[in-house]
């Protein structure tokens, strides 16, 4: 018998085989004295060490982040451990306290509050995705968290807006926020009240992108009349197309 790990071994068998036990194993059968085994006794020594093997890989699985029931049962299926398997590792996770669900999404909510932008529709929906029932219950956050968030969101992409009009800024800001989990009570009296302004070097850039593949094209009143609407479908609306034309 070789050590391979902390806690697992390489037993040779007469025929000059071998297969890798963990520690729990050998002592549970006492395999450390050489003896010969029986067809039924080694087949349930293969499928206890199996098991050993599989709540060893949920373990380590687990030190890495707090783990739902699920996601270890993913793990184990993708590791190939049979069902029956995956349902004893669950059961002693369960009783040795590695799988709490009350503590499991409150800590997902608060990370989720603190280093992340989403809002609480998307956060019960992930969690509800993980395989966890009622959570609304434990978003028990203050309104005032999700305002600053929507405003600091607003206010972000404001400052990065390059190619947007005020009006599809706006919207697209809006389905943002949809798409983030923020329901419309939330973001919808922020969006109203924001003073957002046309950024007048995207106006420019978008008359300068019209001229260059229209002019030329159309007399001067033609060019005018398209332009308007080119900039109104761009969300520009009551545009001096005279001074815009002149500058």
């Amino acid at each position: 018998m070789s050590k391979k790990s902390n806690n697992l071994y390489k037993i040779e068998f007469s025929d000059n085989t071998s297969l890798n036990f963990y520690d729990d194993t050998i002592i549970k059968y006492n395999l450390l004295i050489n003896k010969k085994l029986d067809a039924k006794t080694f087949k349930e020594i293969i499928a206890y060490n199996d098991e050993v093997s599989a709540y060893y890989k949920a373990i380590n699985y687990i030190k890495q982040k707090l783990r739902t029931k699920k996601e270890i049962e993913n793990k184990l299926k993708k590791l190939n451990y049979n069902k029956e398997i995956i349902s004893n590792v669950i059961k002693k996770l369960e009783n040795q306290g590695y799988l709490n669900d009350e503590l499991y999404i409150k800590s997902y909510i608060n990370d989720q509050i603190n280093l992340s932008i989403k809002g609480p529709k998307k956060i019960i929906n992930e969690l509800e995705k993980l395989g966890f029932k009622n959570v609304d219950e434990y978003l028990n956050v203050d309104n005032d968290i999700w305002i600053n968030k929507i405003n600091k969101i607003i206010t972000k992409k404001e400052k990065s807006n390059h190619n947007l009009s005020k009006i599809f800024l706006i919207n697209k800001i809006k389905s943002d926020l949809i798409n983030l989990g923020y329901p419309d009570y939330l973001y919808k009296d922020i969006l109203e009240n924001y003073e957002f302004v046309d950024n007048p070097d995207i106006l420019k850039k978008e008359v300068n992108k019209f001229l260059k593949k229209y002019q030329g094209k159309y007399n001067k009143d033609e060019i005018k009349y398209k332009l308007k609407g080119y900039l109104y479908s761009k969300g520009f609306n009551n545009c001096d197309i005279d001074d815009l034309l002149n500058n």
